[in-house]
C-alpha cells in the first residue's frame, strides 16, 4: 500500500468530515484511510488504464537507409516511407507521403516517393467501401466492367500523380462476387 495515497486520502476525508460535520474521531479516520487505499488504488490503476487505452500508441520513427544504401525510409505506426535520394524531403509527393503516414490509418501500409510529384500509396482496405473512398480521395479512374477487381489504379492529389495498390482487393466480400458474375456473364456466350 501506499503511504502517499493513504495520506491523501485521509486529507479527503478530513475535508469531507468537517465540511458534513460528521462525529467520526481522528482515529476512525485514519482506519478508514487505510481501510479505503487499495480499493482507491484500484479505481486509480483503472483510469489510468482506461487514460492510456485512449492516448495515442508511442511510436519511433526510425530513419534508416535500405539495403543497397541510397532510399531513406522511415517506419512510423506500421507504415513505412521510402523516399527517393534525389527527391528533397519537403517536396510536394514527400510532404504528402509524410501527412498520410502521421494520419496513422489502419489501410495505409507503404508509401513510396518516387519523384517529386510521383508517390506511390499501397493501402488494405478492409471493406469495398474503404477501397472506393481511396479511389475517390485520389480521383483516380475507377475499375472498368471488364477489370472489376483491379488492384492498382492511377489518380492524383493536386499536382501529384499518386499510384494507389490495393492490397488484397480482390478478396473483398462482394467485389469478388460482382465480379465472378460478370465473368461468367462474359463467359456465358463463349463457345467453349
Amino acid at each position: 500500500m501506499s503511504r502517499t495515497l493513504q495520506h491523501k486520502l485521509l486529507t479527503g476525508l478530513d475535508l469531507a468530515v468537517a465540511t458534513l460535520n460528521l462525529p467520526l474521531t481522528r482515529e476512525q479516520l485514519e482506519r478508514l484511510a487505510v481501510e479505503l487505499t487499495p480499493s482507491v488504488a484500484a479505481m486509480v490503476a483503472e483510469r489510468d488504464a482506461t487514460i492510456a487505452e485512449l492516448e495515442p500508441v508511442p511510436y519511433t520513427v526510425a530513419a534508416s537507409h535500405d539495403s543497397d544504401g541510397e532510399r531513406i525510409v522511415r517506419e512510423f505506426a506500421g507504415c513505412r516511407l521510402s523516399i527517393d535520394p534525389d527527391v528533397a524531403e519537403d517536396a510536394p509527393a514527400a510532404l504528402l507521403g509524410l501527412e498520410l503516414q502521421s494520419r496513422q490509418s489502419a489501410d495505409v501500409r507503404a508509401l513510396d516517393v518516387r519523384g517529386a510529384t510521383s508517390l506511390v500509396v499501397t493501402v488494405h482496405p478492409r471493406t469495398e467501401r474503404s477501397w472506393q473512398w481511396w479511389i475517390d480521395h485520389f480521383d483516380a479512374r475507377p475499375c472498368t466492367p471488364d477489370q472489376p477487381c483491379c488492384t492498382t489504379v492511377i489518380g492524383h492529389h493536386g499536382d501529384i500523380e499518386v499510384e494507389l495498390r490495393g492490397d488484397g482487393v480482390p478478396d473483398l466480400p462482394g467485389l469478388a462476387d460482382r465480379s465472378a458474375a460478370r465473368l461468367g456473364q462474359m463467359m456465358a456466350g463463349h463457345p467453349w
